[in-house]
């Protein structure tokens, strides 16, 4: 491990990112170019402590887990991602892994998708990025313990996603989740990462134990869904997924039609989170 070099680079990639870029206020009084030290801890869900070690050269090695929060919160492409795990003292991702960061063109994309809630999630479920509209309609999924922010984990054995409404959708979600990880199985047989989450599953859920013996496979599609809001109360959206199919990512956006409850809902949310 480099550690001298490792902080040369993650301070010198924090200097390049604007607040604005990442959703943040620029603020009257920001004495320095880029993103402050508790920002980056902030958005790649690391303490602030944890943070200023890194940077300082003096911090234990990072953990894989570590490395990709990092790489992901500072936007770094692919090449400048395998820099920063090999100075890490660690193996980049090998192909044939789930791809966990995401492109900064993609990053843009669901910035620029204000009006509208958006969440982008890896192939089995991790929960990569929401724009703000999503945090509100949603909550905000960055607050998940590292491990446990995916969909699929949180929908057998977590607490986090409390918003599907009637009986018939719950099942239905939980049947399309299962059978997304036996597809994401038969592509990605080598990701251990995947394996694990799979094996405590089984090993944890009695429900998701029963629906992956029956043998189903499928992929993330488009559908309305039900949501019952603790402010808006309960609302009805469709939800279209666009697939990004060179890292086979998913962008979930939800919207509704013009005049509908839903819509009106949307805007009454719009509102809320510009304020």
């Amino acid at each position: 491990m480099d550690r001298i070099e490792l902080a040369r680079v993650v301070k010198a990639a924090r200097a390049r990112i604007a607040p604005e870029d990442v959703g943040l206020p620029a603020g009257p009084r920001r004495r320095v170019p880029g993103l402050r030290r508790e920002e980056v801890a902030q958005l790649a869900g690391l303490s602030f402590e944890y943070v200023v070690r890194l940077e300082q050269g003096r911090g234990p090695q990072p953990s894989d887990q570590v490395l990709t929060a990092l790489t992901r919160a500072l936007r770094l492409d692919r090449d400048e991602r395998e820099q920063v795990f090999r100075l890490a003292g660690s193996s980049p991702p090998l192909p044939g892994r789930i791809e966990m960061s995401l492109r900064p063109s993609v990053l843009r994309l669901l910035e620029r998708l204000s009006d509208l809630p958006a969440l982008v999630l890896s192939a089995k479920g991790d929960v990569l990025a929401q724009n703000s509209m999503a945090c509100a309609l949603l909550g905000d999924f960055m607050c998940w313990p590292d491990g446990q922010r995916n969909i699929i984990w949180q929908r057998f054995l977590g607490a986090g996603v409390t918003h599907v409404s009637t009986p018939e959708e719950a099942e239905t979600t939980a049947q399309q989740y299962v059978g997304w990880l036996r597809t994401a199985r038969s592509r990605y047989p080598d990701d251990p990462d995947l394996r694990s989450l799979i094996e405590n599953l089984l090993n944890a859920s009695e429900q998701f134990w029963s629906m992956w013996e029956e043998g189903r496979s499928t992929t993330s599609r488009s559908m309305r869904k039900t949501i019952k809001h603790p402010d808006l109360g309960t609302l009805t959206l469709d939800c279209d997924t666009l697939l990004l199919p060179d890292t086979e990512q998913s962008m979930i956006v939800f919207s509704a039609a013009p005049g509908s409850p839903g819509a009106a809902a949307l805007d009454e949310l719009r509102a809320t989170t510009a304020r």
